[in-house]
């Protein structure tokens, strides 16, 4: 059974003008999440351009740039509801050199819409999505053939496009692929079912994501939590209260569980778990909780809480798939701060073991330099332990970002391997 207020994150990808904005735009208008006022503005904005009816794709295009145009160079968070789920789409570009908008919009993402034009069918972007999807490990990839009004709803036009993608994406690893034959502009197939493609057999696009089963994406297996703060509220009826605050990274904390806090690697047992609605007996992922242990532990902010016949890795020197967000490119043997669930600390970009050609998804072992939208695989040296599993294994304590000390910038995002 589907829980209504289950939210659903996805993201759109595709080469420019293959309808991405037009399509959520459709999805907006189409399931009635639009509201009066933007209706209005997107009317008055096609009167003064002259033309007629709605502009779906202006919905989306939030920033000026955009509408004059006709482009997605930004990643635009849309939001809406229907009565079966919550959803947050990130509408992501389509250039090759906003490929770090696309590793920012897909990071959190639990499926991905790919948008093929049917009269050009898989091309270079379609594959560079693909494989960007696949290295953030989205389990659910949603390939929407649009335009299908272009090439007369041909069944044997959709046919060879599914070939073609099957071909190269069996090289990569996506859990759930799906077809979907559709027409953003015309509406086929997004919300409604279409009366031109009786050949296709499927759900529409919103029917498919509203049953998308995403609650076994989340790791239930290794029990992680990473420590926000420690509360001691010091009040007459908590005067002995010493709670460790944060959020459930994956995994099942029960009452009693035997636990070890890292790096220190005492252990204890779990003698109430508190959340705003008060004392539970389990907690999961994604919930804010505060632990309380049966011991008096010395755990700090970046200390985490695991099982203690279940646990991370914990080095200093870790390999990781990065993608370099910074206009600088990256110094050789820089030091940067590292950010790992709630652990910060000092690191030092080690070495660049080979960068991902983005045009023929070939690895380069040669070029040692990391320019903005770059995709590499590196080894960082970190001054403390950091626990982690792999991203494959767990999304959350698999993925880190690199901030720059002097200018307090965002410079990379990575993915543990």
């Amino acid at each position: 059974m589907l829980d209504n207020n289950q939210l659903l994150r996805f993201t759109t990808a595709g080469s420019v003008d293959d309808g991405k904005s037009t399509l959520i735009g459709r999805l907006l208008y189409d399931s009635k999440s639009i509201f009066e006022d933007q209706l209005e503005a997107i009317e008055n904005i096609n009167k003064k351009k002259g033309l007629d009816g709605v502009d779906l794709a202006l919905f989306t295009d939030g920033l000026r740039d955009e509408r004059e145009q006709g482009i997605t160079i930004d990643v635009a968070y849309r939001y809406f509801t229907t009565p079966k789920r919550k959803f947050i789409i990130a509408d992501t570009p389509g250039h090759i050199q906003y490929t770090r908008n696309m590793v920012t919009g897909a990071s959190t993402a639990n499926a991905a819409i790919i948008l093929v034009d049917a009269r050009h069918g898989v091309v270079e972007q379609t594959k560079r999505h693909t494989f960007i999807a696949s290295l953030l490990q989205i389990s659910h990839v949603i390939v929407c053939i649009n335009k299908m009004d272009l090439v007369d709803f041909s069944e044997d036009v959709f046919n060879d496009i599914i070939s073609q993608f099957e071909e190269f994406a069996s090289k990569f690893m996506v859990k759930d692929l799906r077809f979907i034959p559709i027409s953003a502009l015309k509406g086929d197939n997004v919300v409604n079912r279409s009366s031109h493609m009786h050949w296709y057999p499927g759900a529409p696009l919103l029917h498919t994501l509203e049953t998308l089963h995403i609650s076994s994406d989340i790791n239930k297996v290794d029990a992680r939590f990473p420590v926000q703060t420690v509360l001691r509220p010091q009040d007459e009826l908590h005067r002995d209260y010493r709670g460790y605050v944060g959020r459930v990274a994956s995994g099942v904390f029960r009452l009693g569980d035997e636990v070890t806090v890292l790096p220190s690697g005492f252990s204890s047992k779990i003698k109430s778990i508190d959340a705003s609605e008060g004392q539970l007996y389990e907690a999961f992922a994604p919930m804010s909780i505060s632990i309380r242990l049966e011991d008096d532990i010395d755990i700090s902010r970046g200390d985490m809480i695991v099982r203690t016949n279940n646990k991370p890795n914990i080095s200093q020197d870790i390999e990781v798939m990065l993608c370099w967000l910074h206009n600088e490119k990256a110094k050789p043997r820089a030091k940067y701060t590292i950010m790992h669930t709630s652990n910060e600390q000092k690191a030092m970009l080690k070495e660049i073991i080979y960068k991902i050609n983005i045009h023929s998804l070939e690895r380069n072992i040669e070029d040692k330099d990391l320019n903005m939208n770059d995709i590499s695989k590196v080894k960082i040296r970190t001054t403390k332990p950091l626990m982690f599993d792999s991203y494959r294994d767990n999304r959350t304590t698999g993925s880190i970002i690199l901030v720059d000390d002097a200018t307090n910038e965002t410079v990379a995002a990575g993915m543990i391997v």
